[in-house]
Formats: C-alpha cells, sequence, structure tokens
C-alpha cells in the first residue's frame, strides 16, 4: 500500500512523527488488555480516551472530556498526570505508615505493638500455661498428695525501646502469691556486649537456662537442684566468631541451689558467675553443626541461716529428699562449676551436664565445721518420631499440626533421662538427720511429647527413684514412683 504524501515527505526531510513515552504506551496496553469493552477488535483512540477517563474519574483526577479527534501526543500527556497523581499518593500512603502504629497478633508470635520505624520501640506480649498433675504409687511409708496444680502461669511483657534498649518482665501469677520471675533491662551495646541489669536466670546451669517450655521432662534433672535460680545483678553478656562463641560474666547477691534469689541480698556478700559455650560447627551445616559444650561457675560467699542461705534437694517429683538441720549455716564460700554439652541432629537430642556444688558450712551452738561438696548429673535422649527437627529451645512446630477429622496428627517425641545426686557423706549426722536426709538419689524418667500445634503440647512421664539412707534405723527411703502429666499452651 502507498504511504500517504505527507508521511513520505517528513520522512525524506529527516523527521519523525512525534513518539509517545514508553509510560503512555505501557498504559495503553493495559487499556487494551482483554476484558474492555472493546475486547473483540481494536479499540480507537476515542475509546481509550473514554477509558482514560474512567480511570481518572476513579484517582480523582482532573479529567478532559473524550473528544472526537484525540491523538496518542494529548493521551500521554493525560497518562503523565495520572502516573503523577499516583506517585503523590504511593508518597502519601508511604509517609502514614511510617507514622503509623502497628498492632500485630499471631498464633506463634503472640501480640506485639510496633512504633513508627524512626522510634524503634516494640512491645510484646506472650504468655505460657503449665497445667500438672502428679500421681504416687507404693508410697505407704512417705505417702504423697495425688494432686492437679498450676505449676505455672506467666505472662511476659518484653521488647525494645529503640536500638540501645531491650527489656523483660515476667511474672509469675501461678501459686498462692504473685511473684517476680524476671525484671531486666539490656543495654545493647554491641551483640558482642550487652549490660543486662536486673533480675534474670543465673548462667550456671545447662538446663536451667532452658525456655520452660521448651524441656523435654515436665522437672528439671537433678543438675537442676544444684544449680542457681533466677537472681538480681548485672551481667555482660555477648556472642563472638559469628555466634560460634557465647559468653556471660555476671555479679548477683546469691543464691542457694535450687532456689531463685532473695529480693534483696540477705548478707554482705556477693557472688560471682560465668559461662563460656562454643558452637564450633554452628554455621557449617555439617553433621557436627549441633553439638555445643560449655563450662559455667560461681563463687561467692554465704554467711546466715534458713532458705536464702541454704538449699534443699528434691526428687522428680518435687519431694524434698535432703534437708540441713535447722541449726546449721552457711559459713563461708560456696562454689559451683559446670562442665556441660548437647548435640542435636535432625530428630535427635542429647544433653548431659555435670555440677559440683561446694559450701562451707557450721554448725554456730556445738562449733562444728565442714566444707561439704555436693555433685550431680544427668544424660538426657530424645528422638521425634514424626521427623521434625530437635533442638535446644525444644520442637518449635509441627510438620503436620493436628487437626480433628484431618491427616494431621502433630508431632511426637520420646525422651528418656537418668541422672543421680550424691550428698557429701560429711554431711552426716552434724548437719543433716540421716533418718530423714537420704545421702544419694538416682532416678530414670522416661516420657512422651506430643505438641498438637505449635502453642499447645501435651506431656506424660514415669519418674523412679531410688534412695541411699533416708529412712529410720539406717535404711533406705522406698523408692519414689511418679507419674507426672501437664497439658501446656504457649504464644
Amino acid at each position: 500500500m502507498p504511504r500517504h504524501p505527507r508521511a513520505r515527505s517528513a520522512v525524506r526531510r529527516g523527521h519523525r512523527p512525534a513518539v509517545p513515552h514508553p509510560s503512555a504506551l505501557l498504559a495503553l496496553a493495559v487499556l487494551c488488555a482483554p476484558g474492555g469493552a472493546h475486547a473483540q477488535s481494536a479499540p480507537t483512540v476515542e475509546d481509550l480516551a473514554r477509558r482514560l477517563q474512567a480511570i481518572e474519574a476513579r484517582l480523582g483526577a482532573p479529567q478532559e472530556a473524550a473528544e472526537p479527534g484525540a491523538d496518542l501526543a494529548a493521551l500521554d500527556r493525560r497518562l503523565r498526570a495520572v502516573e503523577r497523581t499516583l506517585e503523590l499518593q504511593a508518597e502519601e500512603a508511604s509517609a502514614k505508615a511510617a507514622s503509623a502504629t502497628r498492632v500485630g497478633l499471631s498464633a506463634s508470635k503472640g501480640l506485639s505493638v510496633r512504633s513508627p520505624a524512626q522510634d524503634g520501640a516494640e512491645l510484646k506480649l506472650r504468655g505460657l500455661l503449665q497445667a500438672d498433675g502428679r500421681f504416687f504409687f507404693d508410697d505407704a511409708q512417705r505417702p504423697q498428695n495425688d494432686t492437679f496444680l498450676w505449676r505455672r502461669a506467666q505472662l511476659t511483657l518484653e521488647g525494645t525501646w529503640g536500638p540501645l534498649l531491650g527489656f523483660r518482665v515476667t511474672p509469675e501469677l501461678a501459686g498462692d502469691s504473685v511473684t517476680l520471675l524476671d525484671a531486666w533491662v539490656d543495654l545493647k551495646f554491641d551483640p558482642r556486649a550487652t549490660v543486662r541489669i536486673g533480675k534474670s536466670k543465673n548462667p550456671v546451669g545447662l538446663e536451667r537456662l532452658q525456655n520452660s517450655g521448651a524441656t523435654a521432662l515436665v522437672e528439671l534433672g537433678f543438675p537442676g537442684e544444684l544449680a542457681p535460680g533466677r537472681d538480681i545483678g548485672v551481667q555482660l553478656q555477648g556472642e563472638l566468631a559469628s555466634s560460634t562463641v557465647s559468653y556471660a560474666l555476671g555479679a548477683y547477691n546469691g543464691a542457694p541451689d535450687g532456689r531463685d534469689g532473695a529480693t534483696a541480698n540477705p548478707d554482705d556478700d556477693l557472688e560471682l558467675a560465668a559461662r563460656v559455650f562454643v558452637e564450633p560447627w554452628k554455621n557449617a551445616g555439617s553433621a557436627l553443626s549441633g553439638l555445643g559444650f560449655g563450662l559455667a561457675g560461681s563463687r561467692g560467699g554465704k554467711h546466715g541461716n534458713g532458705n536464702a542461705f541454704l538449699p534443699r534437694y528434691r526428687t522428680p517429683g518435687q519431694a524434698t529428699f535432703f534437708a540441713y538441720r535447722g541449726a546449721v549455716d552457711a559459713d563461708g564460700t560456696h562454689a559451683r562449676w559446670s562442665p556441660q554439652a548437647y548435640f542435636y541432629r535432625h530428630a535427635f537430642g542429647l544433653l548431659g551436664e555435670y555440677i559440683r556444688s561446694e559450701q562451707e558450712v557450721a554448725l554456730p551452738a556445738g562449733g562444728a565445721r565442714a566444707s561439704l561438696a555436693h555433685d550431680a548429673w544427668q544424660l538426657t535422649a530424645s528422638y521425634v518420631l514424626t521427623g521434625e527437627d530437635a533442638g535446644y529451645r525444644g520442637v518449635a512446630r509441627p510438620n503436620r499440626p493436628f487437626t480433628p477429622g484431618g491427616a494431621g496428627w502433630g508431632a511426637w517425641e520420646l525422651v528418656a533421662r537418668y541422672g543421680e545426686l550424691d550428698v557429701d557423706d560429711a554431711a552426716f549426722p552434724s548437719f543433716a538427720d540421716p533418718a530423714s536426709a537420704a545421702s544419694r538419689a538416682a532416678a530414670w524418667t522416661l516420657g512422651v511429647n506430643w505438641y498438637l500445634n505449635g502453642n499447645f503440647k501435651l506431656v506424660a512421664n514415669y519418674s523412679q527413684t531410688r534412695f541411699d539412707g533416708g529412712a529410720a534405723d539406717g535404711a533406705d527411703r522406698e523408692d519414689e514412683k511418679a507419674f507426672l502429666a501437664r497439658a501446656q499452651f504457649s504464644f
């Protein structure tokens, strides 16, 4: 077909017809997409102008009438105006989002409130509920009450307040009175050096440092009876070498074995504690990436009488099997040291720790003194039958959560533990009554954990503990046979 004469002359003179902006062509392509009024035939310029007018109406942009004879240059101008309107609306939406407080709620992360990005403040609300049952068998000599109880009822408020400050507050609502578990502020100078001030977990015990909802069995093993609980003080902590080395070093009021420290220092002594834990192949992705080991210890003085100074040691069923005589004082140095390790590989987990606690004690009335050393150790193995990964933080989430009438059955985990606690023989008979306090306890425990979903877990344990001594006439205390059950909800 011959070209139009005017077009031929324009080409000969080296001029080209006006070419619309690429954005106009893209918008025109959208306008021409199937589904329009003229999807079955090529639209005219007038059709495109009318459709562009409709888009302008939706955007609230100034509109021009779709006049006959409109050309691509006019459509390009109008499309540029639409683009600018969209840019302004996007900028306005971004400004509103940056200045708005965001509130989120999810099953895995709980409730969170986040301030505008420039403020860097965030609050998170988390919860942990544990309803337990304890049932004992063959306990004729020392009857123990079968019972249901709230083991833990905790609400945790934690978060950050700008790039420097982090914090956590956790009250314990279970029991006859409310107690404060965690109450600390972190000064986050650097991931390698953070200063924690307040009440927090003492860094000595490996199992005690686990989250209470992540422990493999209902109650802690015997090393937890010798390790200190939470205490008030100041602690320097951090991670080094690409997070393969973690450390903690702190000064605290001082806590007795197996207990939290008092709300204020009960004597004029402080306690120093430190821990180094290494995971050399953490980032290697090899068979040893789940191996970690470390050493922890504490040293300080204790001078006084009562629960704030001297411990009592308990069985897996939470029955006391060793306690000092009422007249005994802590009177001197209290030192602990604890080698510890764990290994997790796919569905398999293994945790082991040993702890030795040495305490100087005295009987003021008779002048008797001694430095007593007590030892405890445990080995805990676990295997997730349904294939999820085991870990120090527990089974995070089932691959197929339990659904009534559905195909998912959650995650199932088998656990076995053996442990012993040996009391120094020099404690008897001056500092402890051999007719009521045992010199040794050895326990094995079998358990099954059913993770229905990421928030709800059912636990069943059977534990049997054998004792040396602890009964009248030098006989052995009868074995403790206990069935422990737990229903746990966390968010």
